[in-house]
């Protein structure tokens, strides 16, 4: 028989409850911190106060302003010292030995004097009118107004250009020395005029810059001959050309052919006027002949 939870005639007793006890587990107490003993220092000084900058540029200025009293210093001591000394006399002017050479060498061993041929400067500095061409036979003077063979003066040279007055300053500046000038009629109607323009030494090169002047406005229609010309053989910048004939009413025709050349500090200006058409042959020939006697 099994045994009855309950007792007849009694109350019921309650169910035995078996307590656990839970001891709770507490961890280890944490070992006590190392303080470490502070480190003894040297006390704080006192906070110093902010450092106003300095303007900039002024280091440079008095720099610049000592080296501007050490110049204007020493300028003053040179002058002063200079002031005191004696002055040193300059050598005389004239001195003995000078000459080169020191002796005169004997009349046996004197080079000869260069030839005309190569030494064209004793060509020019004779007679200019020496130089000029020879009028060919049959051809007859024009008158008093225009020489024959002879020297012209600067300003009836002038006169024979448009601008007279510009032409006459322009020459008298480029230092002319002289002009020696031919005229003759030739044939009929034929007019031949040569001008020989001589120009002094110096820095201008006035005989260049007069032919190359008048060169330059030879290629224009309006004042020039309306063409590029021909070279005249032997020279290094001469040319000829033949200008378009002028024709008016009631007048007979105008034919021109002019020639411009350089050589040494001579320019050559040579034209022919005529009725009749002028050949190149004219003007070439008589220009190269010119150039020859230069």
């Amino acid at each position: 028989m099994e045994p009855k939870d309950t007792i007849p005639g009694g109350a019921a007793e309650p169910p035995v409850q078996v307590e656990v006890a839970v001891q709770a587990v507490e961890p280890p107490a944490a070992p006590p911190a190392v303080v470490p003993d502070p480190v003894v220092g040297p006390e704080p000084g006192p906070v110093p106060a902010p450092v106003r900058p300095r303007p900039r540029g002024r280091t440079t200025l008095l720099i610049a302003a000592a080296a501007v009293l050490g110049i204007a210093g020493g300028t003053a001591v040179g002058y002063g010292v200079q002031a005191d000394r004696a002055p040193t006399p300059l050598p005389a002017l004239s001195q003995p030995n000078l000459a080169y050479p020191a002796k005169a060498l004997p009349a046996d061993q004197v080079p000869d004097p260069l030839p005309v041929s190569q030494d064209r400067q004793r060509k020019t500095d004779g007679d200019l009118r020496e130089l000029l061409v020879s009028k060919p036979s049959g051809a007859r003077n024009t008158g008093f107004l225009f020489p024959a063979k002879g020297w012209m003066s600067l300003d009836a040279y002038a006169r024979e250009f448009k601008s007279e007055d510009y032409m006459f300053e322009t020459l008298a500046e480029a230092d002319v020395r002289r002009i020696a000038a031919a005229d003759w009629l030739q044939g009929r109607h034929r007019d031949v005029s040569i001008r020989l323009v001589q120009f002094r030494s110096g820095a201008e090169l006035g005989a260049s810059d007069h032919a190359n002047d008048q060169l330059g406005y030879m290629p224009y229609a309006k004042d020039g001959a309306g063409n590029e010309g021909d070279p005249i053989k032997g020279s290094g910048n001469g040319r000829y050309f033949l200008y378009k004939a002028v024709n008016k009413p009631g007048y007979l025709p105008v034919y021109q052919a002019r020639a411009i050349a350089q050589r040494g500090d001579v320019m050559f200006d040579i034209n022919i006027f005529d009725t009749a058409p002028i050949s190149k042959k004219d003007i070439r020939t008589l220009a190269e002949r010119q150039l020859e006697r230069l």
